[in-house]
């Protein structure tokens, strides 16, 4: 398969394409500075601040990986609005597939409580968490018909090894027999490009943990 990811240079996107890669696949990664991207990545320069066109930026890619944030330049208005660009540009693209990185903030603890609202939630992650909760809007009320579905990892997401095990949910958030929701970066990525082979189910949302 043919993988475009969106966001390679950054520490998701990157494990996600090496993952890719290990498979088999071929990898185009984009990135505004993609000249450290890893060897055995097709390296596209593109910068989501410009009209470049993601036509172009896509070329001969079947499915897209969106890994998208605004944490390093604190525009996290980049996310909903990424979310919009792809929704209306990807139709016109060889490409009919969207897996979109996304966050825990939105997943519901209690029925109509979400993460990012419980007085725990860390500070320093909640204009992310919110930004994310606002592209998940973009999805859902989107009459597109590109095919996507919005990735959810655990609340607590950390380097680790991968160990190739996970449970996929809904729009609940998941927790381990301790109470406790995590992935590691590894095993999200696994999880994701499992979702890639295996057709992911369209225009919803999915979340994975342990």
């Amino acid at each position: 398969m043919n993988i475009a990811v969106l966001g390679a240079s950054g520490w998701l996107g990157s494990t996600i394409s090496a993952e890719a890669l290990a498979r088999g696949h071929r990898v185009i990664g984009l990135a505004r500075n993609p000249q450290g991207l890893p060897e055995g990545v097709t390296a596209r320069a593109f910068d989501l601040n410009t009209e470049q066109s993601l036509a172009e930026a896509l070329a001969g890619a079947d499915l897209l990986i969106a890994s998208v944030g605004g944490r390093a330049a604190g525009n996290h208005e980049i996310v909903p609005a990424t979310a919009a660009r792809l929704l209306a540009e990807l139709p016109k693209t060889g490409v009919k597939r969207l897996l979109w990185v996304g966050g825990a903030g939105s997943l519901e603890v209690a029925p109509g409580e979400v993460l990012v609202a419980q007085p725990s939630f860390p500070a320093e992650y909640k204009a992310e968490a919110i930004a994310q909760g606002e592209a998940l809007a973009v999805f859902r009320d989107s009459q597109s018909p590109l095919a996507w579905t919005f990735v959810s990892p655990a609340a607590e997401i950390y380097p680790g090894e991968r160990s190739g095990a996970y449970r996929l949910g809904g729009d609940q958030l998941l927790v381990d027999s301790e109470g406790r929701s995590r992935i590691s970066a590894a095993d999200y990525a696994v999880a994701l490009l499992d979702l890639a082979e295996q057709d992911a189910p369209a225009q919803t949302r999915v979340s994975v943990a342990y």
